[in-house]
């Protein structure tokens, strides 16, 4: 891979560190909400030690479906298990609880294998998400260069032909599947870069970005889930689903993680044009007349049974979690508006309605959740993305509340 020289290097970090935020003043906090987000990372906490006791020593939770109360479990190499680990980590940095560190450090061990995994694009989620985490935390050179082999592993999943990274594989072997998840893997990249001075990192994340803002997106701004190139011209094939209702359709947590993907890729790069595709889907998001009065969405936009449709929590974490950070970057108005949005999502998952009883629901803190529904898989359930990304969005609307960048 070839490297930046140390003057490109530099620019390129001045243009992260040198961010320009809004004040904390600048947004309406709710009080009642700001004196509950203690109080939920304690519950949080005590809720994943009762999770903790559930847990096989080799497994990673998957998911609690209260109708059968069956707690399901994964390996290290399913996309989710990296959420374990980085839960446990942002609730340790909220309670100062040794237990919770102690079973990061012990799960970690267990994933740590999955830096070699070539197998996956989804490598952003498992080592991120929880050595990212921990390296920010306590940094090291050892969980470095975890996160250094993660990021080449992913890279070997970029096609120049497509200029993006492969999602799923086909029967076809001339098939190149992409889905709009695959953003969130973007992260890992940025960060390789940072830490390495190697720009192909760097160059690999945005020229998916840019491929995916081109083909995964309808004129209304909201996105497919899957696009399906030839690998060898990059040519699309087709533009589908798999996990929303209908090809034509708007799956909720899809367009969760464009919208967080790409406010991300902005922090990451300060290219308007990332900015503006953020805050195109967070509209589109935002002002959808199927939008529920609470803020979690339904599983999909067009659900066909929409106001009886299955709500999706995670869906509602992950936009939470997104706008509280696009609420940065953005004008005034928008910033607002964006706040406020987040905020009652917040306040929303918050109560009894999605928030799980102590001691329930598999030791997850959310209920509700949609993994899916096409599959008749994890419906209504808790589920774990849904549980990092809501301590995600209270941690960020806390920091937010403090004026720290």
């Amino acid at each position: 891979m070839r490297a930046f020289s140390f003057s490109v290097f530099l620019v390129f970090f001045l243009m992260v560190a040198c961010t320009s935020e809004s004040t904390a003043q600048q947004f309406p906090y709710n009080k009642q909400l700001l004196k509950s987000i203690p109080v939920a990372f304690a519950k949080g906490a005590a809720q994943y030690r009762v999770m903790m006791r559930e847990l096989p020593s080799d497994k990673f939770p998957k998911n609690y479906n209260p109708a059968f109360k069956k707690f399901e479990t994964s390996n290290s190499g399913w996309w989710c298990s990296g959420f374990y680990p980085g839960s446990l980590l942002y609730l340790y940095e909220q309670t100062k609880d040794k237990s919770l560190l102690i079973e990061t450090q012990r799960i970690l061990k267990v994933l740590e294998k999955e830096q070699y995994n070539t197998s996956t694009h989804d490598l952003g989620f498992m080592m991120y998400c929880s050595f990212g985490n921990l390296q920010r935390m306590f940094p090291s050179d050892d969980t470095k260069s975890i996160l250094l082999k993660s990021a080449a592993s992913l890279s070997t999943r970029f096609n120049p032909a497509v200029g993006c990274i492969k999602s799923w594989n086909s029967k076809d072997s001339s098939d190149f599947i992409v889905i709009i998840d695959n953003m969130m893997n973007l992260e890992l990249l940025f960060y390789a870069t940072k830490v390495s001075g190697d720009s192909s990192f760097y160059k690999i994340a945005t020229t998916h970005a840019n491929t995916t803002m081109k083909h995964h997106f309808r004129d209304d701004n909201s996105s497919y889930h899957v696009v399906n190139y030839d690998k060898n011209t990059g040519a699309v094939r087709e533009r589908k689903t798999a996990q929303g209702y209908a090809d034509g359709s708007a799956w909720a947590r899809g367009q969760a993680w464009g919208l967080y993907g790409y406010t991300m890729t902005y922090r990451e790069t300060k290219d308007p044009v990332y900015l503006q595709m953020a805050e195109k889907i967070a509209d589109y998001v935002l002002d959808h007349k199927n939008l529920p009065e609470d803020g979690i969405p339904y599983w999909d936009y067009n659900a066909p049974d929409i106001p009886h449709a299955f709500r999706d929590a995670s869906a509602g974490a992950i936009i939470a979690a997104g706008l509280l950070e696009l609420c940065k970057y953005t004008g005034k108005e928008q910033a607002n508006k964006y706040f406020l949005a987040a905020d009652k999502i917040l306040r929303s998952l918050s109560t009894a309605n999605y928030t799980a009883a102590p001691g329930t629901n598999g030791g997850f803190i959310i209920e509700h959740s949609v993994g899916h529904l096409p599959a008749k898989s994890e419906i209504n359930v808790g589920i774990t993305y849904a549980d990092y990304y809501y301590i995600e969005a209270l941690k960020r609307y806390k920091e937010l509340a403090k004026g720290k960048k």
